[in-house]
């Protein structure tokens, strides 16, 4: 890359893979940064120091203008340090902000009366480095609620220094349902003295301070993970409050859809799988769904269709229309059902029923393990994703690469990464149904079964699926677009 195209990058975020996860904004994070590093940006990474980091072979290491530092927070000094370390894999530089007051804490998140402080910290200390280590941002990318005060404290409290005089602001939205609002009476310890004015002033009258609107109002580019969702979130159904200002800054939305890491999930090379397969060779699936039904616990019949569903148990996620539709089916079909998963009681209690009237054909793994994740992806022969809004998912695209067949309810990621499958043509790789209802995801299981009896069908729906491409590669040559029309160097 020419040394006129590449860009100073500061990536701040509260998760990064696989050192600290919630959801796909830690997939996200590593992924866009460790593609945008290969490709010769320079690049800083500034995450919590949180105390459930496995620390080996991070290579942590004290920078002498990073310790002993401090803010002040209304009528309080937070004390903290930075260090530098460096992702194993592929040696994206990260700075880790190291608070043990915020940080050492049972979980990513809480509900602690300091959670905003925690994440203004961490966005104080993103630019604090910056000027610490007098490394002048093209860009300064912003990720959710807990650092979308960036923009305004670019526009307001560190304005005064030319450091950041041509530093523009981007703002991804994960999730728009996690907006980070807390009560007004926080504002003092915001660290945007003389410059309160600038908050939405309906919400600071009403007693509220939202994060995730305050970066949307002054973030100089808002992106999603994907071109759907920016759409949806547009309109009153998904929203959430935000969409009247979002449509009012429709001409600095871009949605740009997430990019999957095939360095990890990819059938050909997975090493958490009992065979490896390829498009040219599907051999290997026949035998990781063999192993995935033993292990299970399910009767091993291989020939029988088995449906896999890996996912935290939430309403978002459509699993009240699974309860209604797949004891029904169950009951009817000669299919299976793998679950992972976790998240609500209610959910959970359900799924554990499921498997307690039909134990030779359904598991229900309650939790989280990455090997058994894969082993569904590779071994089921459907993948369920019915969510009533999904911003990107990436689960339909690992199913995708593995040659199994998605079924999901066209919103968001789903519908810009699935197409319909055409059985006069041959053409398309999935399942999709439009309607949020019992009927919908009836049809759509329906459908599938009927496309899974047809052999030579089926398979061709697998290849057009396990043909298709979204490595971060392909991805992120769109933000590097947008990056460089933010800072002038393209027309």
């Amino acid at each position: 890359m020419p040394k006129s195209q590449t860009l100073k990058i500061c990536l701040a975020s509260s998760e990064l893979a696989p050192l600290a996860k919630t959801g796909g904004l830690a997939d996200v994070s590593a992924a866009l940064g460790a593609e945008l590093h290969r490709s010769g940006h320079e690049l800083k990474v500034v995450l919590p120091r949180y105390s459930s980091i496995d620390e080996t072979g991070l290579d942590v290491r004290l920078v002498d203008e990073l310790g002993g530092l401090s803010i002040r927070a209304g009528g309080q000094v937070i004390d903290y340090s930075i260090v530098r370390a460096n992702l194993p894999g592929s040696g994206l530089p990260l700075y880790l902000v190291d608070c043990p007051r915020f940080f050492q804490r049972g979980a990513l998140y809480t509900n602690d009366g300091d959670e905003f402080l925690r994440f203004v910290l961490l966005s104080r200390a993103a630019l604090e480095l910056c000027q610490r280590l007098k490394f002048a941002p093209d860009i300064f990318h912003c990720n959710d609620w807990q650092t979308s005060l960036i923009p305004l404290y670019l526009k307001t409290t560190y304005a005064w220094d030319q450091l950041f005089a041509n530093t523009r602001s981007v703002l991804t939205i994960h999730n728009i349902g996690y907006q980070g609002m807390f009560p007004g009476p926080v504002l003092p310890e915001l660290g945007l003295d003389g410059a309160e004015h600038h908050l939405h002033q309906d919400d600071l009258k009403d007693g509220v301070i939202n994060f995730l609107k305050t970066g949307i109002l002054y973030a100089d580019a808002i992106t999603t993970v994907s071109p759907t969702y920016a759409r949806e979130i547009m309109g009153d159904d998904y929203g959430m409050g935000l969409n009247h200002l979002l449509r009012e800054r429709m001409s600095s939305v871009f949605g740009i859809l997430n990019g999957v890491d095939y360095g990890e999930w990819n059938p050909e090379t997975d090493t958490l799988i009992p065979a490896n397969y390829s498009a040219e060779d599907l051999s290997g699936k026949r035998e990781c769904k063999r192993v995935l039904m033993q292990e299970l616990g399910l009767d091993p019949i291989v020939e029988r269709p088995l449906v896999g569903l890996v996912s935290r148990l939430a309403g978002q996620k459509g699993i009240d229309l699974i309860e209604e539709v797949m004891p029904r089916f169950l009951g009817q079909r000669d299919m299976a059902f793998a679950v992972l998963g976790s998240g609500e009681s209610t959910y959970e209690a359900f799924f554990e029923r499921l498997q307690s009237v039909y134990r030779d054909r359904v598991c229900y793994y309650r939790g989280f393990s990455n090997k058994l994740a894969h082993m569904i992806e590779a071994g089921s022969d459907m993948f369920l994703m019915p969510s009533l809004y999904e911003p990107c998912g990436l689960n339909q695209m690992y199913s995708l690469k593995y040659g199994t067949v998605p079924v999901v309810r066209e919103t968001g990621g789903l519908a810009d990464s699935v197409r319909q499958v055409n059985p006069a043509t041959g053409t398309g790789d999935g399942v999709l149904f439009r309607d949020y209802n019992a009927d919908g995801l009836a049809w759509a299981l329906h459908h599938s079964l009927e496309l899974f009896a047809n052999g030579p069908l089926w398979k061709r729906i697998m290849l057009n699926g396990m043909a298709k491409d979204f490595s971060w590669k392909q991805q992120v040559g769109l933000y590097v677009e947008l990056f460089e029309r933010l800072t002038g160097r393209q027309p």
